[in-house]
């Protein structure tokens, strides 16, 4: 069976427009096993009930932002392992060291191809 029919994908993003378009994206590439949460807490409490393979994330949400709950998941044992993938509009230098000091997996800048999210995973878990 093909890693993108196993994958177990979160995406966490409060604004219902671009959590269609990487909903979409990821439909397209054939990974259908995804769940969504519509804030970072929320993100937090689903992944620590079913933790996922990866998490793809918005970096501005209320609650707890992309970088909070990606500090979050990294302290708690049962998520700790979870790939990590930060999704934000802006590709501040200053935000992709904090998220690679608290242990993100990859970064992806909006807006986004489907191939280039397609790259951005593989480097997390490895070919789909």
């Amino acid at each position: 069976m093909p890693l993108r029919e196993m994958l177990r994908v979160l995406v966490v993003d409060d604004m219902s427009t671009s959590r269609g378009l990487l909903l979409q994206a990821l439909d397209s590439l054939g990974i259908s096993n995804v769940e969504y949460a519509e804030d970072g807490k929320a993100g937090m409490l689903h992944a620590r009930k079913k933790p996922p393979h990866l998490i793809l994330s918005d970096l501005y949400m209320p609650e707890l932002n992309g970088l909070q709950l990606l500090q979050h998941l990294r302290a708690d044992p049962l998520t700790k392992k979870v790939g990590f993938i930060l999704v934000t509009g802006r590709g501040d230098e200053k935000v992709v060291q904090t998220g690679r000091k608290l242990g993100m997996n990859n970064f992806l800048t909006k807006p986004f191809t489907p191939a280039e999210l397609k790259d951005c995973i593989e480097a997390v878990v490895g070919q789909l």
